[in-house]
């Protein structure tokens, strides 16, 4: 490792004429966001809006990269520049190449500690690497981490070199996409139909945050609205006996309950008689400050927020299990959502963009999105707490797809995974779901999509609810059906149909429709576009949508309680979305669509 460190002198000659050097790769379709895009100023917004602090750095920009067959020592020189947090095979990396299972990518920057951090412990956060990261700091290993959704962070203040040195940093690589048994969603090495082009290395923001020794490493917030209180647990480092944990819950520039616990226990906060529920039509949220206190003197105190709602189910008049929000039943309808971009591929090129296209779902009457196969940064959870929309939180699948039964019948006969398929899986999905418990806005967790991958349903489903109770359990998203979690959920395409009915669960219709329509100038490939059916003007989709939207009006009142429409936006060949996949057009009457959205959101409204 001391060749790094000798290489990081290399690296500032380059810096002054980084930007002027960096331009997207390759010629595909792009966003408007991307070609406005400024490389020294790549998602400068704070990542965690769950748990903020005032100071911190943001590590995205230009670095030094190296492809180096898998195994190899680390590289003596480097290959150029990759713009962070892009994955090398998107175009706005400025690189657009594959990596493959035999290769591994080496990242270098170097990086300074302010001045003001000294005294204080310094966490390098990972917003998501895919998928197994080593990282070292001035040539000290600082850790590895295994999986491609979920954050991580280390600490590195051991290995920083005294104040006025810069630090360097190296982060190498490893992703076999679908060559391993690893969670990867869409992700294949030979895109076609519904698969997309592999993501590796670095793809959301790193950044560096000081803290003291004895802080907060993660807030996990639960409301309950039947007792009209708000539980707060704080995952606290190097707290010793005697450390306060104190809550303040404000309504605006109004304090409006507060609450503290010894030795830093959960805190349980009872909230006003007239507390504000949260819920698409009025998602409304609490401003939260979190501090951990030693006698007078503040140890850490941290920004948040919270909303009380109640995600369950219960039984209509007519003796249907509907889903619920805030003890009334509602009927949640939203899109498929892959969240890919078509010059970022899992990242969006700037959280304008990213906040886009939660706002047109709004726009179109939704108020649910099922994320598929993917799980997102954290400020896209903040925009749909923000504005309002219901999510259905898949795990993003792995091993082999997909591993199909006939969707007729219960307990069909399910992969059997290795043992280092089925820990990937379990240790994977148990930091997806700790990373995102706090965001309101979730109110169904999907462990399996489609059989793809689907392993031990029950026992996976079982250990889901109990981890977090406070969420409905949707066992297998149109796949092997068995007889556990909260939903029973059908997949059928093009049209609505209601092939099966559980009296027990929420029926569902997790997937529906896919209505193509191609528009030459904002494809991804001019002479290879498929959709589940296809029609050659905005008003023949628009047409057609309408019609299934009534069909499954008509469906409602025989128990299905949710319908998911495929889907938000075009993916790469999939010409299926509302919109071009560089969202440069919306391919649908916007008007005619939400008339047809409310009329379905609002048909359980004479049972509340």
């Amino acid at each position: 490792m001391k060749r790094i460190v000798a290489f990081s002198l290399l690296l500032a000659l380059f810096a002054g004429n980084a930007s002027a050097q960096w331009s997207p790769a390759g010629d595909r379709i792009k966003t408007k966001w991307a070609e406005e895009l400024n490389p020294a100023q790549v998602l400068p917004e704070y990542p965690r809006p769950q748990m903020e602090r005032p100071d911190w750095k943001n590590l995205n920009g230009l670095w030094q990269y190296a492809v180096i067959p898998k195994d190899a020592a680390l590289p003596d020189s480097f290959e150029g520049e990759i713009l962070v947090p892009f994955a090398i095979e998107s175009s706005l990396s400025g690189v657009c190449r594959r990596l493959g299972e035999n290769s591994e990518l080496v990242y270098q920057r170097t990086f300074s500690v302010p001045a003001d951090w000294r005294g204080r412990n310094v966490l390098l956060h990972f917003g998501a690497v895919d998928w197994r990261a080593d990282v070292w700091v001035n040539g000290v290993k600082v850790g590895r981490h295994e999986g491609g959704f979920a954050p991580f962070s280390f600490d590195i203040t051991a290995a920083l070199l005294p104040k006025g040195n810069d630090n360097t940093l190296t982060v190498r690589v490893w992703d076999p996409t679908d060559r391993g048994p690893q969670p990867r969603g869409k992700q294949v090495n030979e895109p076609s139909g519904i698969w997309y082009t592999p993501v590796s290395g670095i793809w959301q923001t790193v950044w560096l945050e000081p803290v003291a020794e004895q802080h907060i490493g993660n807030l996990r917030i639960t409301p309950d609205i039947d007792r009209r209180t708000l539980s707060i647990e704080a995952d606290t480092r190097g707290c010793t006996s005697g450390t306060l944990l104190e809550v303040e819950v404000y309504d605006g520039q109004s304090l409006v309950a507060a609450g503290k616990s010894i030795n830093a226990q959960p805190v349980e906060i009872r909230m006003p008689e007239d507390m504000k529920l949260w819920s698409p039509e009025s998602p409304f949220l609490y401003d939260l400050k979190v501090r951990l206190t030693e006698g007078r003197k503040t140890l850490d105190e941290v920004d948040s927020y919270a909303a009380m709602r109640k995600f369950s189910t219960l039984r209509d008049k007519d003796g249907i299990v509907r889903l619920a929000l805030n003890n009334r039943p509602i009927f949640q309808y939203g899109p498929l959502d892959q969240g890919w971009w078509p010059d970022g591929l899992y990242t969006a090129p700037t959280d304008e963009a990213l906040r886009y296209d939660v706002e047109m779902t709004k726009k179109l009457g939704f108020n649910m999105i099922r994320k598929h196969i993917k799980v997102e940064p954290a400020r896209w959870y903040t925009h749909c707490d923000q504005l309002g929309i219901i999510v259905w939180q898949d795990m993003p699948s792995g091993d082999r797809n997909p591993e199909w039964q006939s969707r007729q019948y219960f307990n069909g006969t399910e992969l059997k995974r290795s043992p280092e398929s089925e820990a990937y899986y379990r240790k994977e999905w148990k930091e997806i779901i700790d990373a995102c418990y706090s965001y309101p806005c979730i109110g169904v967790w999907i462990p399996f999509n489609e059989a793809w991958g689907q392993f031990k349903t029950p026992e996976i489903a079982e250990w889901t609810k109990q981890y977090d109770p406070t969420r409905l359990v949707n066992p297998a998203s149109g796949g092997n059906h068995y007889p556990c979690g909260d939903i029973l959920d059908l997949h059928n395409y093009p049209q609505p149909d209601l092939y099966l009915y559980d009296a027990q669960r929420a029926t569902v219709l997790g997937e529906f429709g896919g209505i193509g329509l191609v528009l030459k100038e904002h494809v991804w490939e001019p002479d290879r576009n498929w959709g589940y059916v296809q029609f050659s003007s905005p008003k023949e989709v628009t047409d057609e949508y309408v019609k299934y939207a009534d069909k499954l009006y008509n469906l409602v009142k025989r128990g299905f309680s949710a319908g998911v429409y495929t889907q938000t936006t075009d993916v790469e060949v999939e010409v299926n979305g509302f919109m071009t996949y560089d969202r440069k057009v919306v391919k649908v009457d916007v008007d005619r669509v939400r008339e047809a959205n409310l009329r379905l959101i609002h048909s359980l409204d004479e049972q509340k």
